[in-house]
């Protein structure tokens, strides 16, 4: 099968790599003038660093690189280089219409069995598959960045979705060696949807004046076992992509104020601190520029961690009732998509239904907030002492 892939963006050309690794010929566009021949240079300079390290054979990377047709922004727009792709990829800007209109177009061009899939993290896929004339060969394939290294994929089928093309497209990305889980089509599927309170309750607990964000980040690092803290982590995504999935997310929910996006990351976006991308973000990345020292207070880090965690294993839970997903793939995909320390079900087993539900209470009744609304099926469960997780 031959493999299309439109965006030779950092997500596109990690998937074009993806396919290509597996063995398929790759066809990589851009409408953007020399964004392919860039693609082509960064990918080139990955493959090296992983032949210097012994960790590729120079032969193996001359025939993954001569598996892919890079092509210039002039060809792209002739979107017929793609007729006889078996699955096309797009992984072009979050924009429901630019999406749309790409996939209305190459319904046209290629053929009536081929699969047209989109990287879309946070978007209906119901809505960009109404464009093309077929809707059933339309699926969510949604890769985390790097994609080479990331394992998680997320299979998100939509109500137009027919099964044979959901089986045979998990089972193509199943043969790339990821590590898939599938998604109802809902705002955010799993990831993006449960990973919002890490920044957003973060968010608030800066607002409030309750610790600055090198003390967060050191209390999820240091108390919680995260990575990144929630702060370094956006500076590091890029303050601009993690405002705008909030914001897809938050009104593809109906304004639920669970995942209201918070003011301080919208002024930050408006004044151009994006984050490392831009050297000022939460953070100053500019040559000489101080670090800040966290308050190493184990007492308030407790409480930081406790309040963070707490929202995380709600959403979780909520996500569960409303069978977004199942339990296994809930939890696979949070350790596997952004590498938690732990599943945040299996994490609510350990603390107990009826503490986060506690803790989830003493929030509601102070600050007198919707967002703090326990899910129904932790109300259940605490009283029973049942496992979410099994």
């Amino acid at each position: 099968m031959i493999v299309g892939v439109v965006g030779a963006g950092a997500m596109g050309a990690g998937i074009a790599q993806v396919a290509a690794a597996a063995g398929h010929r790759v066809v990589l566009s851009d409408s953007k003038a020399g964004a392919s021949a860039k693609a082509r240079e960064a990918m080139t300079a990955s493959l090296a660093r992983l032949v210097e390290k012994g960790k590729l054979e120079a032969a193996a990377r001359d025939a993954l690189l001569g598996r892919i047709t890079f092509v210039d922004a002039l060809l792209a727009r002739d979107l017929s280089i793609y007729k006889e792709c078996g699955i096309v990829i797009e992984a072009v800007v979050e924009d429901l219409a630019v999406k749309r209109t790409l996939f209305a177009s190459l319904g046209a061009v290629v053929a009536p069995t081929a699969i047209l899939a989109t990287n879309t993290s946070s978007l209906s896929v119901a809505s960009i598959a109404s464009a093309p004339v077929n809707p059933e060969r339309v699926v969510g394939i949604h890769f985390f960045n790097p994609a080479p290294v990331m394992p998680l994929v997320e299979m998100v089928s939509s109500l137009s979705t027919s099964a044979e093309i959901a089986a045979q497209s998990r089972a193509l990305v199943d043969s790339w060696g990821k590590t898939t889980v599938l998604a109802t089509d809902t705002p955010g599927f799993i990831v993006n949807r449960i990973a919002r309170p890490y920044y957003g309750e973060s968010l608030r607990m800066l607002e409030e004046g309750f610790a600055d964000c090198a003390t967060i980040d050191w209390a999820m690092r240091e108390i919680g076992g995260f990575r990144m803290g929630p702060f370094e982590l956006m500076d590091f995504i890029g303050n601009d992509v993690n405002y705008a999935v909030s914001s897809s997310v938050f009104e593809g929910m109906c304004f639920d104020p669970r995942y209201k996006p918070a003011l301080t990351q919208r002024r930050l976006v408006e004044s151009g601190r994006l984050g490392r991308k831009t050297k000022l973000g939460y953070y100053d990345y500019r040559d000489g520029a101080e670090i800040p020292r966290p308050t190493e207070d184990r007492a308030l880090g407790q409480q930081l961690f406790d309040r963070v965690i707490a929202m995380l294993i709600n959403e979780a839970v909520d996500a569960l009732y409303l069978r977004i997903a199942s339990a296994a793939d809930i939890d696979t995909a949070m350790t596997k998509g952004v590498n938690y320390p732990k599943g945040l079900l299996a994490w609510c087993d350990e603390i107990g239904a009826g503490e986060v539900l506690a803790r989830l209470e003493s929030l509601q009744a102070h600050y007198g907030e919707d967002r703090y609304r326990p899910s129904p099926l932790l109300r259940n469960v605490a009283p029973t002492g049942a496992k979410l997780s099994e």
